[in-house]
């Protein structure tokens, strides 16, 4: 039955891809030999050739994509013996991040599994040659290469401790990217691929006579995670929605390009070949892209190179505007500079499979250029009058809707669950207003020299409205709508049904810049470290006894404690918390900040407030050493309406934070005070109680004892009228810590 289903759905597949392709073929014959407006003027015409010629890019990137899909590979990682495992140099590069940024990466590093850790040969390289990076490498045990007046950024960094070392692979890791434990036994295996072959279920040794000596393995690239949420999903509130922007290229684009041998070296959470970087000269100098240079120089000499999808380290993603524009711009112009260096399109000796590729990657950074032309064309028709597709609605209704739908669903299936088109629509309208000069100015020759390093540390409340930069799309969104308004005045005045397709146009653009804007005005970060969801044994330790508990959710700063009661803890009493996994054990002194109930159980909020270094390196692998708890999947609630409704009530609507230290008991049951007065009893918390008369015309003392046990007393001094309750008083619990160590009053309590 499983079969079937999969073959249904492969054939409905493939239905859509032959459906989409004679659609195409027709719609293009159509635009290219019927719709140009030959008879309205030479900026009409130049507007509609742009056009045209966007579309047709466009399918052909779709067609790349769609190709790489279809003949995706994915090698199978081998076993091997542990004697087979080589000597592995493992370089964390950094130029200016901090200390605290730094000991989490080389932290994680030292942790790594290998079979003889004495091979892993784990060195901070630091171009700014500073003396506490330098002791925090010894204390640390690990190597620092310092570097002063380096001339080549971070290419020159890494050549340096390249020139000072042997090892026979090479893994290269940003300052920000903290390996699992996982990170070199998941990558190191496929350097093996070419000695070995898989009989049945074991991997056995080729025959010296089946090795092909060209067969040799580069580098393999692991996906560039993150464990913070990146600024598309948070400043979109869409963090518990869709995942992180990279992850689609990572994830699914980059291990695609395995068909062509073309997948891209990211620079970090990379294991490479030593021999490899020999032959191409080390890290390539005199490029703002260094590693897409290298990687691209590698696969030139001949050697194989695979990306794959298992995420083995998480990393800090951009988390103010600014940095993320100039981050794309370096990638944009590093591209395209690389490429021309290179002389991709006219060197003969390479591969036309990679050179279309990399011709797809040129593709990509010029697609926002076709994002500005798909945003202003219906504008340009609108409110200039410029005619740029001569057609009937007819015409657009039997042509242009069955290819624009398939064309959809195609990507859509090509994305598979990761990004949705839509999303991917939002992204470059974002984006491409700060794109576009910028790649221009790199293809005719304006290069830009200088490497620009992209901020790793974070800074709480940073991310503040960027205005400014939402002008071009407020600019745009204005004349969409005015355009809107113009088609729906002259739809009712005259009824050409030929506008509802402009309409649609100019709407679904309009989205994608409201949400542009949205991204724009930003989202405060009050946070200074992530929380990540967990579910490690705790115990917590106060006033001399002990409570287990399960963390619910963990971040450098603190975590969260379910309890199954509602224990008592002083306000600013410092408790001992030891919170545990399988391979991590970590204690340290917290105090609660916040106490809530969650259906069965206490939540208990703790910050950290003395943790020693030992206890810290422990510590610190229980938060990073593990898959975030960020979306990989976009989820079901990622409509139109969900995306323009949430940021809208969140924006609208501000909660303020709760405060409460502690547990708010419910109880609503009757006790009686010693003078024999009943009294009902709504909510306690250890300290305070709040209590209401039952009978009318008597009074509560402004100081008395309840006995809801003939072992239990509770003595109360009133504080004030309840706050909340008018009928109520508020009464201060005097021997709350008498009652703490009271059995049958904690019994009452359930």
């Amino acid at each position: 039955m499983k079969c079937d289903k999969e073959c249904k759905k492969s054939l409905k597949s493939k239905i859509i891809v032959y459906l989409a392709v004679i659609t195409g073929i027709i719609y293009f014959t159509w635009r290219i030999f019927f719709t140009l407006p030959l008879h309205y003027g030479i900026v009409s015409m130049i507007a509609a050739l742009v056009l045209l010629t966007s579309e047709i890019v466009a399918m052909i990137e779709a067609v790349g994509l769609y190709r790489n899909a279809q003949k995706k590979v994915l090698p199978e990682k081998p076993t091997i013996p542990d004697d087979w495992y080589p000597d592995v140099d493992v370089f964390i590069a950094t130029h200016n991040e901090s200390k605290d940024l730094l000991f989490k990466t080389v932290n994680g590093c030292v942790n790594m599994d290998y079979p003889d850790k004495s091979k892993v040969h784990i060195a901070i390289c630091d171009d700014s040659n500073r003396p506490e990076i330098k002791k925090l490498a010894e204390e640390m045990g690990v190597g620092y290469f310092g570097l002063a007046n380096n001339k080549h950024a971070k290419a020159g960094n890494l050549n340096n401790a390249i020139s000072k070392t042997s090892s026979p692979l090479i893994t290269t890791l940003d300052a920000d990217m903290i390996p699992t434990h996982e990170f070199l036994m998941e990558a190191v295996p496929y350097f093996f691929l070419p000695k070995l072959k898989k009989e049945g279920d074991k991997w056995v040794q080729r025959a010296k006579s089946e090795i092909d000596e060209n067969y040799k393995i580069g580098f393999i690239q692991t996906p560039q995670s993150f464990y913070n949420a990146d600024l598309f999903q948070y400043n979109l509130y869409s963090e518990d929605r869709i995942p992180n922007e990279q992850d689609y290229f990572f994830r699914e684009i980059n291990v695609m390009r395995n068909s062509n041998n073309a997948p891209i070296y990211a620079g970090s959470n990379t294991v490479i070949s030593r021999q490899a970087l020999a032959e191409v000269g080390g890290i390539a100098t005199g490029t703002i892209t260094e590693d897409f240079e290298t990687g691209l120089s590698i696969q030139n000499k001949g050697y194989s190179t695979y990306a794959i999808p298992t995420v083995v380290a998480h990393g800090l993603s951009p988390d103010t505007i600014t940095s993320l524009i100039k981050q794309r711009e370096r990638w944009g112009r590093g591209c395209v500079q690389s490429l021309k260096k290179m002389k991709i399109f006219t060197t003969k000796d390479i591969p036309w499979n990679l050179k279309f590729s990399y011709i797809s990657s040129l593709i990509y950074w010029w697609s926002f250029v076709r994002r500005f032309v798909y945003v202003i064309s219906p504008v340009l028709f609108v409110l200039f009058d410029l005619h740029i597709v001569e057609s009937s609605f007819w015409q657009i209704l039997c042509i242009w809707l069955p290819s624009y739908v398939l064309y959809n669903k195609v990507l859509d299936e090509i994305s598979g669950n990761i990004r949705t088109n839509r999303w991917s629509n939002i992204i470059d309208t974002i984006i491409f207003p700060y794109m576009i000069i910028p790649i221009l100015l790199e293809t005719v020759g304006i290069s830009q020299k200088k490497f620009l390093v992209t901020r790793k540390d974070r800074v709480a409340s940073e991310t503040k409205a960027n205005f400014e930069l939402a002008i071009p799309h407020m600019i745009l969104a204005g004349a969409s709508l005015l355009a809107i308004l113009i088609m729906l005045k002259d739809l009712i005045i005259n009824q050409t049904f030929q506008g509802i397709i402009i309409i649609y146009w100019l709407a679904i653009n309009l989205y994608n810049l409201i949400m542009s804007i949205f991204f724009m005005i930003g989202r405060t970060n009050h946070r200074e470290s992530e929380r990540y969801i967990v579910s490690l044994d705790t115990e917590i330790e106060v006033m001399g006894k002990a409570y287990k508990g399960i963390a619910k959710n963990i971040s450098e700063g603190g975590l969260a404690v379910a309890l199954s009661k509602p224990y008592y803890i002083p306000e600013g009493e410092g408790v001992t918390i030891h919170v545990s996994s399988e391979r991590y054990k970590a204690s340290f002194i917290a105090k609660v900040t916040h106490i809530r109930k969650d259906k069965n159980e206490w939540m208990y909020s703790f910050n950290i407030v003395e943790l020693d270094s030992e206890n810290k390196k422990q510590y610190f692998q229980l938060i990073y050493d593990r898959d975030h708890s960020l979306p990989k999947y976009t989820g079901n609630s990622v409509s139109v309406f969900d995306d323009l409704y949430l940021n809208l009530q969140n924006r609208i609507n501000t909660s303020e934070q709760s405060r409460r230290s502690f547990p708010r008991i419910e109880l609503n049951t009757t006790m009686i005070t010693k003078e024999g007065v009943s009294v009902f009893v709504i909510d306690f918390n250890y300290e305070y109680i709040l209590l209401k008369l039952i009978k009318e015309g008597e009074y509560l003392a402004d100081e008395l004892v309840l006995t809801p046990d003939s072992n239990v007393e509770i003595q109360c001094k009133k504080v004030r009228e309840s706050i909340r309750n008018k009928e109520c008083c508020l009464y201060q619990v005097v021997n709350c810590i008498e009652l703490y160590d009271n059995e049958e009053f904690q019994a009452l309590l359930g």
